[in-house]
């Protein structure tokens, strides 16, 4: 008798792990969130930086653009007018001076090269760089910006991150700055009439770099940062999946006992009333039957085994009555100090001749020193029977029977072994539950009713099996009474 699994089982068992899935898929999308943002603000941060460097450059070249206006023009311009009556640097003293003054003011300041440019031709007048004096046309439209009084700025620069790699070109970055170069009236008056155009060259390789080098290390750091805070909630994500996932399973596990105890309560209260109506009347066919057996011998000698099959038979059927009651009314073990070691002897005493007749070698491997447990003799003898039993059923060509006792820190254990033809995984599966059986006869509670009384006494049975080899049952029973049952795996 074994009832069908509930169809809606399965998807309960789905819905007990989407949830917790949904949750993971949400905390991983959101990791990838704030790595992105992460990445996207590291990234802002250090080209505002960049930005406020190249500005700020912007604003010093300009400044040095004014402040070299005012030098060259109180330093150069008015005392050469005064001297040689007019400004002409194809004169080679008049070149050497400016040259001079040029290089004074520009000393120490990262100034890659200072050139004027005439006002009235775009035209090289003089350059820190020798090889540009006199070349025309490249001054460009900033030439003619500075000439109606703008004054603008133009950056050349080629640098990322790809340029920190080994192997890579270096970075440069180049700042032009042009600003009209003014006659002053006084000081710090540049309103006067434009005499030209003066462009400052500056490099910022180097500080662009160490923005760059920056820029990297922020992004490296915040990498890692982000990596190692991924790292932490996966782990904590992936913990807390097991668990969830381990509840879940006990959840499941809790609801299929629940429906199973369920079932089973039901099942006992039927079992229980139709045995007890069974069993009266089993009682007086088996009376009739033993009287009609004594008539028969008188009456009609040689028909006695007719009454005696009555009597064999409703035994027979008694002993599966009892069985069921046994099963639906689970009687309260009364325990006292015993050891496993006596049960075995008696055991081995009553199956002595059961053990001859089968060819089954019985070998008892008992530990002398066994300490002796709470248990209810008769219920635990019934359990040893009811292994004992499958054992011989599992070798109907004999084999050996070992029986072997031995004793833990806490627990006082039974290891019944056979030599049999084994059970496949999915018999094995289902070796407890109530009603199953592979025997022709039979109810399939003797292992039931034996897990049953395991439980009563607070311990636990297991079984190990492997086909064409044999079986393992282990009984496990605690030394001290406990107050809560053991949690079966």
């Amino acid at each position: 008798m074994n009832e069908q699994p509930d169809p809606s089982w399965k998807p309960e068992e789905q819905r007990g792990v989407q949830p917790f899935a949904l949750v993971k898929y949400f905390s991983f999308t959101s990791l990838l969130v704030i790595l992105v943002a992460s990445f996207v603000l590291t990234w802002s941060f250090s080209n505002n930086a960049r930005d406020t460097m190249l500005d700020r450059s912007e604003s010093y070249s300009r400044m040095f653009a004014e402040n070299l206006n005012r030098q060259v023009f109180h330093s150069f311009v008015i005392p050469t007018v005064i001297r040689f009556g007019r400004i002409a640097l194809s004169d080679e003293a008049q070149f050497g001076l400016l040259d001079q003054m040029v290089h004074n003011i520009t000393r120490g300041m990262k100034i890659e090269a200072v050139t004027i440019f005439d006002s009235r031709e775009n035209i090289v007048s003089y350059s820190t760089d020798a090889a540009l004096v006199g070349k025309k046309n490249i001054g460009g439209i900033e030439y003619k910006k500075a000439l109606k009084g703008e004054s603008t700025s133009v950056l050349i620069s080629n640098g990322s991150m790809f340029n920190l790699l080994p192997g890579a070109s270096p970075m440069f970055c180049t700042l032009k700055t042009y600003v009209p170069f003014r006659q002053e009236r006084r000081v710090g008056d540049r309103s006067g009439e434009i005499m030209g155009v003066i462009l400052v060259v500056k490099d910022l390789s180097e500080d662009l770099e160490a923005v760059v080098s920056l820029q990297f290390r922020v992004l490296l750091l915040s990498l890692t940062v982000m990596g190692i805070l991924f790292a932490v909630l996966s782990a904590i994500v992936i913990r807390a999946n097991r668990i969830m996932e381990a509840r879940a399973e006990e959840r499941r596990e809790l609801e299929k006992q629940l429906h199973e105890a369920q079932r089973l309560a039901v099942l006992g209260k039927m079992i229980a009333s139709v045995s007890h109506e069974i069993k009266n009347p089993l009682g007086i066919v088996r009376s009739t039957a033993e009287i009609l057996g004594k008539r028969l011998a008188k009456l009609a000698p040689g028909n006695e085994h007719l009454s005696k099959i009555i009597v064999d038979e409703t035994t027979r059927l008694d002993g599966i009555v009892r069985e069921f009651l046994d099963f639906a009314r689970p009687k309260t073990p009364t325990k006292a100090l015993g050891s496993l070691n006596t049960l075995v002897r008696r055991l081995a005493l009553f199956m002595n001749v059961e053990f001859s007749d089968k060819q089954i070698d019985f070998v008892d491997e008992l530990d002398p020193e066994l300490p002796e447990c709470p248990l209810d003799g008769d219920q635990l003898y019934q359990v040893l029977l009811n292994i004992i039993f499958n054992a011989i059923h599992a070798m109907p060509e004999g084999g050996k029977l070992t029986v072997r006792t031995f004793a833990s820190e806490k627990d006082v254990s039974l290891e019944i072994t056979d030599s049999g033809s084994g059970m496949p995984p999915e018999k094995l599966e289902q070796i407890f539950i109530p009603f199953f059986t592979d025997k022709n006869r039979g109810t399939g509670l003797g292992l039931a009713i034996t897990k049953n009384i395991v439980e009563q006494h607070k311990g636990e049975i297991k079984v190990q099996s492997e086909e064409g080899v044999g079986t393992t049952f282990t009984v496990r029973l605690p030394k001290e009474e406990v107050t809560e049952l053991p949690n079966h795996a």
